[in-house]
């Protein structure tokens, strides 16, 4: 099988590092053939805590889906997360080069280079530009100014930033396993591509990954992203809230939230009780309807954050096409109708979309981000589908765009 077909998405999580390796079908679905998935080590909140640790499980979600493939992995767009990362709006402005006013892919480039120019904290990096709209002689709302007429060009853009020293770390853990970085990919973003039409992002949408030590928002309107945040709460602590308020082991805990758990403590009767004994050496008899009031409160709060980052921008409850809710977290029965309460808009599950594969976990909502990063790799040639950008993703694709611009102003 020839390496060049293959597009490997490795998500990098604190609680689990997952790997969906997948070839380019027809009409673009993806062809997934492999997905490993094994529980991470050296990572917590999204940042790396210990190179050794995390490279020895990254190694090990490797040959789990080499061994599924039967072909060795040389390169993968991996997923970058963290409450480190931060996002800016920035604006750009430039004359169109060509004395006939035609604006060509050179002046995409230096207007999105402008916009490039804002001040970023000390020790933070750019990881993403992504262009929402484009002016043209005063012209607002454009999605792709390639061909028209102009003199002044402008652009409104979203710059996303991370810590140097944390996309150091992680770029180091994952070539120590041999394999090269095609890129580095917001994780919410990757998450976007997989679960959400392009009608969606038109409308307006809220994309919400709850993760095991993060949740991830990202908001889409008129196709673009307007807003991405990362939150340091997530599903792992619903875990030590049950461990801390049933007084038991964080491993009990854990698994009575995926065998018993329950977003909405109204839906569970009070008589209906869960005997410790089934499920480890521990005795004794805990309410389910407690177990759920624990898991409601947490949820209930993570939400609530979600929604402050919402009223941020003006969007609380005003999103047509909703919520969409994804992630191991979003597993939980009932969370769904809990977050059409919370956030006063329609809420789904979002499941990958337009892949196909014989694997059962291609529609487990804890891969899209590994799915979405496969969707990220394979439109890259025309910018990730949906987001209106030009041919470039990323500021390493912009400069090498720049850097090979004829030299226009040369006498």
């Amino acid at each position: 099988m020839a390496s060049s077909n293959i597009i490997a998405g490795l998500d990098i999580g604190s609680t689990a590092i997952r790997l969906a390796v997948a070839q380019a079908g027809a009409d673009d679905n993806l062809q997934v053939i492999g997905l490993a998935e094994v529980p991470s080590e050296g990572i917590h909140k999204g940042v790396v805590t210990s190179i050794d640790d995390a490279v020895s499980a990254i190694s090990s979600c490797l040959e789990k889906v080499e061994r599924m493939t039967g072909s060795p992995l040389e390169h993968a767009w991996v997923s970058i997360n963290g409450s480190h990362i931060q996002a800016q709006s920035s604006h750009g402005v430039i004359a169109v080069a060509k004395p006939n006013g035609e604006i060509g892919e050179d002046d995409v480039a230096r207007v999105v280079e402008a916009a490039q120019a804002v001040a970023t904290p000390p020790n933070y990096e750019i990881l993403h530009v992504l262009p929402r709209s484009f002016t043209v002689d005063g012209q607002a709302g454009i999605k792709d100014p390639l061909g028209m007429t102009g003199v002044r060009l402008e652009v409104e853009a979203q710059i996303i930033e991370g810590q140097t020293a944390q996309v150091k770390n992680l770029t180091k853990c994952v070539y120590r396993t041999g394999v090269d970085i095609d890129d580095l990919v917001l994780g919410i973003l990757a998450t976007a591509e997989a679960v959400v039409t392009k009608r969606q992002k038109e409308l307006g949408v809220a994309v919400v990954n709850i993760g095991g030590s993060t949740t991830s928002l990202l908001v889409c309107e008129d196709g673009d992203p307007l807003h991405a945040a990362i939150l340091p709460v997530g599903s792992g602590h619903i875990t030590n809230d049950i461990a801390i308020g049933l007084r038991t082991s964080i491993d009990i805990a854990e698994r009575l939230k995926i065998d018993y758990g329950q977003a909405s403590a109204a839906d569970v009767g009070k008589r209906e009780e869960i005997d410790l004994s089934e499920l480890s050496v521990e005795e004794g008899v805990i309410s389910r309807k407690h177990l759920a009031e624990i898991i409601e409160a947490r949820l209930e709060e993570i939400f609530s954050l979600v929604d402050r980052e919402l009223g941020k921008i003006d969007r609380s409850g005003k999103l047509p096409a909703g919520i969409v809710l994804t992630g191991g977290g979003a597993k939980l029965p009932g969370v769904v109708e809990l977050a059409k309460h919370q956030f006063r808009l329609p809420a789904t599950l979002g499941y990958p979309l337009e892949v196909a594969s014989p694997l059962e976990k291609v529609n487990d909502p804890a891969f899209s981000t590994a799915l979405g990063l496969v969707r990220w790799g394979l439109g890259q040639g025309e910018g990730p589908k949906g987001f209106h950008l030009p041919k470039f993703s990323s500021v390493t694709q912009v400069l090498d765009k720049i850097k090979s611009l004829p030299k226009l102003f040369m006498p």
